[in-house]
């Protein structure tokens, strides 16, 4: 594809997948070689390309920490790689505070979104009638660290004010039951909910010009939440918990809203409400948010960046 070469290889669990991968490389020049999310897979690279930059991009903590890993063996792993590279200041953070024997190599590069393809509707936002729904949107895996129930929670204190706003959660689920249990609170407190399942890349663009407001309620550390930023480039009022990398994306009410009491639903149902009072809140929001991800968080900008630490070292 242009300049890039896509190889393709099984998989079935990750030590075929590796020693697929490495099969396919062995014997090629390399300048450099990006591992994501996979620090353990650092020694058996280095195996067999022993004089070639090795960096790790990690999208988040979960593999370098328990249950994934030990922080042991993390950083045993990381002996291996030239760079570590986070995509957030706040995972750089982290990195730092945990791995400091390894801090000279930690270096943090913001995600990025195809700007073209999440692109807003033309006007911005278009006017709602009054019987028109409110729609609520939510992308991610259906985890309890999301926090979907505080959002639901929040959705059931949102109808109060706003009685026809609801919700639409896209997104896989780890554990059929927990989706049931989601299924189950929504029915309960009579909150209208669709459940959309796994939507694929190229539906998610349409699935965010459907929405209103798109909330974000991670109730952990979220590295960076780039559904956020697709959220924003669509065009889309953006409310988020102020926890992990979402601060350096979304500034309370500059281009988004953000939730310091996170867990609790009032606190979101009180931003959300005010998205779907004042249309004029939501444009700024919405028209200043696409603004941000077009100057820091295009894909550009990110290949940018990381071209630069490459060349650095």
């Amino acid at each position: 594809m242009g300049h890039v070469t896509i190889i393709r290889v099984a998989g079935g669990n990750k030590r075929v997948y590796l020693s697929n991968v490495l099969k396919a490389v062995k014997g090629l020049h390399y300048d450099v070689i990006q591992i994501d999310n996979r620090p353990g897979f650092v020694s058996a690279v280095r195996a067999v390309f022993p004089n070639t930059r090795l960096s790790v991009f990690l999208h988040s903590t979960t593999f370098i920490s328990p249950p994934k890993t030990s922080i042991k063996k993390a950083d045993k792993d990381f002996a291996g790689a030239d760079l570590i590279i986070g995509n957030s200041r706040s995972l750089q953070a982290h990195l730092l505070k945990t791995f400091p024997r390894h801090s000279h190599k930690v270096r943090f590069v913001h995600l990025g979104v195809n700007v073209q393809q999440f692109r807003p509707l033309n006007p911005i936002r278009s006017s709602r009638g009054k019987q028109d729904p409110f729609v609520i949107l939510y992308a991610g895996r259906l985890i309890p660290l999301k926090g979907i129930p505080v959002l639901i929670k929040a959705a059931k204190i949102v109808r109060k004010t706003i009685p026809n706003a609801k919700l639409s959660i896209a997104g896989g689920v780890g554990k059929p039951s927990y989706k049931k249990y989601l299924k189950r609170l929504a029915a309960s407190l009579r909150v209208p909910a669709v459940f959309k399942g796994n939507v694929s890349r190229s539906r998610m663009p349409s699935f965010y010009l459907s929405g209103d407001c798109f909330v974000c309620p991670s109730q952990g550390h979220e590295a960076f939440g780039l559904v956020n930023v697709e959220a924003m480039a669509s065009g889309v009022p953006a409310v988020a918990s102020r926890i992990g990398g979402i601060p350096e994306i979304i500034q309370h009410q500059h281009n988004g809203l953000l939730v310091a009491n996170y867990s609790s639903p009032s606190a979101f149902a009180r931003q959300i409400i005010r998205i779907a009072e004042n249309p004029a809140l939501a444009n700024k929001l919405a028209n200043r948010a696409r603004q941000d991800v077009i100057r820091k968080f295009s894909w550009n900008a990110t290949a940018g960046k990381l071209v630069g630490i490459y060349r650095s070292v």
